[in-house]
């Protein structure tokens, strides 16, 4: 005799709780890779075209962390906070070059902005790269100046790549680690310039080199 076959459950969730767990796939998509993957890019990017002495001092700082570890032995948590000038550069690069251009909230209470009356309840759009490029906030806004990141850096609200307040970007950490070992890694083996000098950008949603950034690589020698 044949054994019965065996019957398997399944349960059909409602289109609105389907959509609701696709939009939040997608978010952990775009939030867990799109945008490290955006700020690596733009990290090769700036520092292929950046005065040599950026470069130079991200490269310093990441061989006195290889150097100091056994062969084989792979970057661990302190290492990581080590990496300060390198992170500032990093920072400086999502202030010129945000993965997100910014995000909607909705107004609490009835306010107003700059002569502007907002009833309670629109939806607001802030801006990302405004607000990084306001000299109000940032003097000479279009200079590359890591040092705009030490000590406390900048005002509250004005540097926001991973938003702010209670609700700021629960993986800043994890992307930040994500960038830091990049750069180590790629630091400290290549040297590297930009094939295609000043390339476009254009938003898809993200900054995107219109031409892919062809780059070409000078391994260190050893």
């Amino acid at each position: 005799m044949l054994s019965p076959p065996s019957l398997t459950c399944v349960t059909v969730l409602p289109l609105a709780k389907r959509k609701y767990i696709a939009d939040k796939i997608l978010g952990l998509l775009i939030g867990g890779h799109d945008t490290a993957s955006s700020v690596c890019t733009f990290v090769v990017k700036y520092l292929a075209e950046l005065p040599p002495n950026i470069y130079e001092n991200v490269y310093q700082e990441q061989m006195e962390i290889a150097k100091s570890k056994a062969p084989g032995e792979l970057l661990n948590w302190n290492d990581i906070q080590k990496m300060k000038y390198s992170w500032n550069v990093a920072c400086e690069v999502m202030r010129l070059a945000p993965p997100l251009q910014g995000a909607f909230r909705e107004a609490m209470d009835d306010f107003v902005l700059n002569g502007f009356s907002i009833p309670k309840g629109w939806k607001l759009y802030w801006s990302t790269s405004s607000t990084h490029r306001n000299p109000e906030c940032f003097a000479e806004p279009e200079k590359f100046d890591p040092s705009r990141f030490e000590g406390t850096g900048p005002a509250p609200y004005t540097y926001v790549p991973f938003g702010g307040g209670p609700r700021m970007f629960l993986g800043k950490e994890y992307a930040r680690m994500e960038i830091l070992v990049f750069m180590h890694n790629l630091v400290k083996r290549f040297k590297w310039e930009a094939i295609i000098p000043d390339e476009n950008i254009f938003y898809d949603p993200m900054p995107v080199p219109a031409k892919g950034l062809p780059i070409r690589l000078y391994p260190h020698q050893p």
